[in-house]
């Protein structure tokens, strides 16, 4: 059969179309430009891109079209396939009706955390053997790629976004996946340009807990209230929590970060890892909770965290100049933050941080969680924001107005030069940069790393 596929370079819908092109089916795709790395992994497997949306596409004439959440109405090719009758159905739609039947699927849903609990998990049962399939948001250094498929496998891990499957099917994109084992990481109130409250995205989590089977298990904070409301509406499958007095809980932490799992109140083993931070313990847990339901041993599972080497873009370390730590992250929600700095400065202990945010999702640029940002970046020395209330960069709020309680340790800028030579002057040997964005941020961290190379040679001439 031949897809093509629309909006091809995204992670998920680029996952995808590995794992179609692995299942023996002819793929193509296009998007509004066409970008590494993603790009890059699917021209080497045979993949043809095309750039931007034409409708002179149509003329390719494949069995059927793959719509990504990206296309809306108004895009050129997606008008004629309306106008033409061909076929098309929606990326996770397509997964779920060809790929995922007959597999083990162990689905990650939350609003934080999703990608590096799933990578956790993916890793967790590669590292004991089980070699499973596996479609994640990111890419883990461990796993090489963000996804893969082999039909001979019986098991897949997922990322399960809460997000809408695509303009013609508002449900979120895990309704399509009908896991056996589900882990709902956290809930609370995200993507504020389609879910107008926390009481919407709790109907699609009731949704996806209707779709687990009564030999199913669900993987559970022990304190979350609003997956408690999610459960109070119906619960057909078997509950495992994690956290404290949970199923699966954690020790209290050493001066090295690492900690004790306990399963149901017995020692399961140690995890001495580099990760930091309270969420990432809480990941783990929870990946052990479901790992367990594929059958994996809870020492097998610790082991194979203590040999997880982390996921990109979270707090990952891109380089030191000048004694100055250049990290990337992916924190883009005012809870994410908050933990993300809370982690650094336990590990720490009083150097300097300075964060630096790119308000870039749509929920962020509307405002709707301005009030949150200074509580949430106040762990750290310096605040750097890009954007401004007006112009080129506007964000529809005044950064200056938002983070004015942090005093003079908060700055805005507009434009990214500007912001560089800013940061760049405000720091010092010792400090870690902690960049926090979920988009590229016009490649921030290179021209930070080179000026301060450039600072460093300056003050040695």
């Amino acid at each position: 059969m031949h897809l093509h596929i629309l909006g091809i370079c995204g992670t998920f819908m680029g996952g995808l179309a590995l794992i179609a092109r692995a299942a023996g089916h002819r793929v193509t795709g296009c998007d509004a430009g066409v970008y590494p790395p993603m790009s890059t992994q699917l021209t080497e497997q045979g993949i043809d891109l095309i750039e931007g949306f034409g409708a002179e596409q149509l003329a390719l004439a494949p069995d059927l079209f793959v719509i990504g959440n990206v296309v809306s109405r108004g895009n050129p090719l997606m008008e004629a396939i309306l106008n033409s009758g061909a076929r098309y159905v929606s990326g996770p739609q397509w997964l779920g009706d060809h790929v995922l039947p007959g597999q083990h699927v162990l689905a990650v849903a939350g609003t934080h955390g999703k990608t590096t609990t799933s990578a956790m998990l993916t890793w967790m049962l590669q590292h004991a053997g089980f070699a499973p399939n596996f479609l994640v948001g990111g890419i883990a250094p461990d796993l090489v790629t963000s996804s893969r498929f082999d039909s001979a496998k019986r098991h897949f891990v997922i990322e399960a976004d809460e997000y809408d499957t695509a303009f013609f099917d508002k449900r979120s994109k895990f309704v399509h996946y009908r896991p056996r084992t589900a882990i709902l990481n956290n809930l609370e109130y995200d993507h504020a340009d389609i879910f107008p409250d926390l009481a919407a995205i709790e109907t699609q989590f009731h949704h996806l807990v209707r779709t687990v089977p009564g030999n199913g298990r669900l993987v559970v904070p022990h304190h979350d209230d609003a997956i408690a409301r999610v459960l109070e509406r119906g619960c057909w499958s078997e509950r495992v929590t994690f956290g404290a007095d949970g199923d699966w809980a954690a020790s209290e932490v050493d001066r090295d970060g690492h900690f004790d799992v306990l399963h149901r109140g017995v020692r399961a083993g140690r995890i001495s890892w580099h990760l930091t931070g309270e969420h990432n313990r809480s990941n783990a847990l929870a990946a052990l909770a479901a790992a367990e339901h594929a059958g994996l041993a809870p020492d097998a599972g610790i082991a194979a965290l203590n040999a997880f080497g982390g996921v990109k873009r979270r707090m990952e370390l891109r380089g030191t100049i000048d004694g100055v730590k250049v990290y990337d992250d992916f924190a883009h929600h005012p809870t994410a933050i908050d933990t993300t700095l809370a982690g650094l400065r336990k590990q720490i202990g009083h150097a300097r941080i300075v964060a630096v945010l790119e308000p870039r999702s749509n929920t962020m640029k509307q405002g709707t969680m301005a009030a949150r940002l200074a509580p949430a970046l106040a762990t750290a020395d310096e605040v750097f924001c890009f954007g401004a209330a007006t112009g080129k960069h506007a964000l529809g709020w005044d950064p200056a107005q938002v983070l004015s309680p942090l005093g003079t340790r908060a700055h805005a800028y507009d434009d990214i030069d500007a912001l560089v030579a800013a940061i760049v002057a405000a720091t010092r040997s010792g400090d870690h940069i902690v960049v926090m964005s979920n988009g590229g941020f016009g490649g921030i961290h290179g021209k930070l790393l080179d000026a301060l190379a450039t600072r460093q040679k300056s003050e040695a001439a």
